[in-house]
């Protein structure tokens, strides 16, 4: 298994509008490199674009627990939990991603979206 080839068809499937397709090509590089925090955020946007959302869920969940830090990965995972409508759990992670990097509108429309959706809208 040639890991650096598959990764880069996975990229061009992503960017061609094949997150589904990208994923399955994603996911037995994740298997091998669990540590590759790169291949894992572009597999856990391959699942949210696709809507398999639990499974974005799940990797977003592995790469905040293991960077804190990860200003994107929080901002992915509480769009997720968005998508499926847990606002309250969504609002935590969009706040950090937010605070991180306030300057980023994504971040804070996003934000102030959730925040409306629980009753916080200003």
């Amino acid at each position: 298994m040639d890991l650096l080839a598959d990764y880069r068809r996975a990229t061009m499937f992503f960017e061609a509008g094949d997150p589904t397709g990208a994923a399955r090509l994603l996911e037995p590089i994740v298997e091998a490199e669990p540590g590759n925090s790169s291949v894992r955020q572009l597999l856990a946007r391959a699942y949210f674009q696709s809507a398999q959302l639990n499974r974005a869920e799940e990797q977003l969940r592995e790469l905040v627990d293991r960077d804190p830090s990860d200003h994107y990965a929080h901002h992915v995972l509480g769009r997720t939990l968005e998508r499926m409508n847990r606002h309250a759990d969504a609002l935590r992670h969009l706040r950090i991603a937010a605070a991180m990097y306030s300057t980023n509108d994504d971040y804070t429309t996003a934000l102030r979206r959730v925040e409306t959706r629980v009753g916080l809208g200003r």
